[in-house]
């Protein structure tokens, strides 16, 4: 795998949590909670819950593209009560956004965020946040470690702008910023990001492994597999 060519790349459209955050540091709390929630009580449904989600209780490893990796409120809420969760699909949606809402609060950040899309400001490029959180917890997340002010964008699952991994949130973002998809560069922990990417013919797919995926399951799909964020200064021109 050779370094991709940034020359064409006017805008980097990032996802969220195992990107621009340590995913296991920020979501094993997180992932938990939701499976207490969800379980309303029963012990062992929530150890099921758990391991449905796709999160390893002993070690507390999310697993690549898992319920809890790749998927929304929703979607996590319609996995959770197909195995027996109680709760309303529509309550425990709301109780989970609450959830992730808050998990802003206790996020690891995989880098210095202000200074990083900073820097990349700097150099003219537009800059997006494609999330399948909602978007009050992004935004909560760019305020916490102070880069929204670099942001040019920001889409959530609930924004309207269609889930991962359709195009839909990649092609609203260049739209917005008044770029080609393929002058946009995906920046991605997971399947679902690189997905994004292809379906929306976007320049280039960038993976990062401080979320859940691993160099084996995402070198497929990517155009290079970075060790986090922080390398993509180095690929520009």
């Amino acid at each position: 795998m050779t370094d991709p060519d940034f020359s064409a790349i006017k805008a980097i459209l990032f996802d969220k949590d195992g990107t621009l955050l340590r995913y296991d540091e920020s979501w094993g709390p997180v992932n938990r909670e939701a499976a207490h929630i969800a379980a309303n009580g029963d012990a062992a449904l929530e150890a099921r819950l758990l391991d449905v989600g796709g999160m390893d209780d002993a070690s507390g490893h999310t697993r690549a593209d898992s319920l809890f990796a790749a998927g929304s409120a929703a979607d996590i809420a319609r996995g959770l009560i197909a195995v027996g969760s109680p709760l309303d699909a529509e309550d425990l949606t709301q109780k989970l956004d609450a959830l992730f809402l808050r998990a802003a609060d206790y996020s690891v950040p995989a880098a210095d965020l202000a200074g990083f899309f900073g820097k990349l400001k700097a150099r003219g490029l537009k800059l997006g946040v494609a999330s399948s959180d909602n978007e009050a917890a992004i935004r909560a997340t760019a305020d916490r470690f102070d880069f929204a002010r670099y942001l040019d964008f920001v889409t959530g699952y609930d924004s309207g702008h269609g889930v991962k991994p359709e195009p839909g949130m990649l092609l609203a973002f260049a739209s917005a910023v008044g770029v080609d998809p393929s002058e946009v560069a995906m920046v991605g922990d997971n399947s679902h990001d690189m997905h994004v990417g292809l379906s929306a013919g976007a320049g280039l797919r960038i993976a990062v492994l401080t979320g859940t995926g691993t160099t084996e399951t995402l070198s497929p799909l990517a155009d290079i597999v970075l060790a986090d964020i922080t390398l993509i200064e180095d690929l520009l021109p």
